[in-house]
């Protein structure tokens, strides 16, 4: 049998990949940084099984470090020690020059600092994190009616070829 040629760019299959899809939808994203974060052993293979969600997490500056509160992470079936509380807060490792970076952005009224996606970088966890700006209910009708004019715009052009 002949070996298969894998290419270095090649990702890993079976990796998942969580993306915080309520976010994009009620805030607008103004910058985003990629940070690690401080996770038990049994928490990262209850994350390469698919038990990682995102909704209505958050993360703040506590004492110089950032902290990534309500992401819960289903406690691992096979763990042999006592399972963590799933929306325990996480540490995140940023640089203290990106961590002042946030400060100032969130210090103006209305910003937060929201979990974008969590995904797998070689054999590390990371998680992309956005300073955000809420959406007003109006903002968010007119970005659903701007998709539905742009699909059937879309629409339209493959009808006519």
């Amino acid at each position: 049998m002949a070996k298969k040629d894998k290419k270095k760019d090649d990702k890993p299959r079976g990796l998942p990949n969580f993306v915080n899809r309520k976010a994009f939808r009620n805030y607008h994203v103004l910058e985003k940084f990629e940070a690690g974060i401080s996770l038990a052993g049994q928490e990262v293979k209850s994350i390469r099984a698919g038990g990682l969600n995102l909704r209505d997490s958050y993360a703040r500056i506590v004492k110089g470090e950032v902290i990534l509160i309500d992401m819960h992470i289903s406690p691992y079936k096979f763990a042999t020690i006592d399972p963590l509380p799933p929306r325990r807060p996480r540490r995140l490792l940023l640089n203290k020059s990106e961590i002042r970076k946030i400060r100032k952005a969130i210090e103006e009224k209305g910003f937060t600092i929201i979990p974008l996606k969590v995904y797998f970088k070689k054999h590390l966890v990371k998680v992309e994190l956005g300073i955000c700006k809420g959406k007003r209910e109006h903002e968010k009708r007119h970005v659903i009616a701007k998709r539905d004019s742009d699909m059937d715009k879309e629409r339209a052009l493959r009808e006519r070829e």
